[in-house]
């Protein structure tokens, strides 16, 4: 029984030694990251740095972090966060954001409330090559700063998931799902589609399945170093339903070095007509350019035998968009910053 307890006592001590070895070493890696970000420039900094769990547990809290990256003008700041993992598994982090945070981009600010965001990574290997990892986010509203109050993106629930696939050489390729539960644009946004109550205030759908590969893997350098930009994508399924609209997309395209994209994009739109004014009522089409296109929809749905449903087949190539021969706008440029 002596010996059963002086070994109990004595393993204890080693894990005890383990876990205090690890702690401090998590910490001097995140105060090390913060440190190397103020050296190439960037502003980077916490209020205070704390690491706690014991026995099993390596949950580091940063006091008010804050961080801006000069080179593209992006900040991020929240009152705290948590990084979370298992002492005995450095693959698996999870991140846990506050109920409270701010975004800025080189011309907006953002503020963004939910009740609960956190994050879940798996990754591989020294350099933390990026392996799977969800987000999800509760009660989740995006809105500018200064906006009215209660204005701005709104959702119930956010999902947001990410796996590698294999099989992709030198390049990174990876399975994206994104869905986003009664997802509310801003009410000024709807009333500029239309007034009244013609359409709701949220969709009833909004989800995408897509396939997307970088030019090199999603890794622990990725917010450190220039990002790393896609190369080819390809839309499984899309679709958003709002209303009596009905927008569905698919089909593929690759991207150049500009970020330019080339390929065919196929949309089906329900009640198309409707779709249209919105885009011409955001600002996404110019008016001249969608009338264009009606006259030539009209004609493709009226062949088509159903004036309410649309196959429009869109070939993106040289930074535009064509319908069959015509030019109809700009092709977006697909460049992370």
């Amino acid at each position: 029984m002596k010996r059963l307890v002086i070994v109990i006592v004595l393993a204890a001590a080693l894990w005890s030694g383990h876990w205090f070895w690890a702690a401090s070493g998590m910490k001097s890696d995140i105060s090390a990251w913060f440190d190397a970000r103020r050296a190439e420039g960037w502003a980077a900094d916490y209020a205070a740095l704390s690491v706690a769990g014991f026995p099993n547990r390596l949950d580091a809290t940063l006091d008010a972090p804050a961080m801006a990256d000069p080179a593209t003008g992006w900040a991020w700041q929240a009152p705290f966060l948590q990084i979370l993992r298992l002492s005995y598994d450095d693959d698996h982090v999870i991140a846990v954001w506050p109920d409270r945070q701010r975004l800025a981009s080189p011309r907006v600010k953002y503020d963004l409330t939910s009740a609960d965001m956190r994050a879940s990574m798996v990754t591989r290997g020294k350099a933390a090559t990026l392996e799977r990892a969800t987000l999800i986010a509760d009660t989740l509203r995006i809105a500018r700063v200064g906006a009215n109050p209660g204005g701005g993106t709104a959702m119930t629930a956010l999902n947001l998931a990410i796996k590698a696939q294999p099989g992709s050489g030198e390049k990174a390729a990876y399975r994206v799902a994104l869905s986003a539960a009664e997802f509310a644009p801003p009410a000024r946004t709807r009333r500029r589609i239309a007034t009244g109550d013609v359409l709701p205030p949220r969709f009833d759908v909004l989800k995408a399945d897509i396939a997307v590969t970088l030019d090199r893997p999603i890794d622990r350098h990725t917010l450190e170093r220039a990002r790393p930009q896609p190369v080819a994508l390809r839309i499984e399924a899309a679709r958003a339903e709002w209303g009596d609209m009905v927008l569905e997309a698919a089909g593929e395209v690759t991207i150049d070095e500009r970020g330019r994209a080339d390929g065919r994009i196929t949309l089906r739109a329900r009640n198309w007509r409707d779709i249209l004014g919105a885009a011409v009522a955001t600002g996404a089409l110019p008016q001249v350019v969608a009338g264009q296109m009606q006259s030539a929809l009209e004609m493709i749905a009226g062949l088509a035998g159903n004036p309410r449903m649309l196959d429009i087949p869109l070939q993106l190539a040289g930074g535009r968009v064509y319908l069959g021969p015509v030019p109809v706008g700009r092709a977006p440029w697909l460049r992370l910053p």
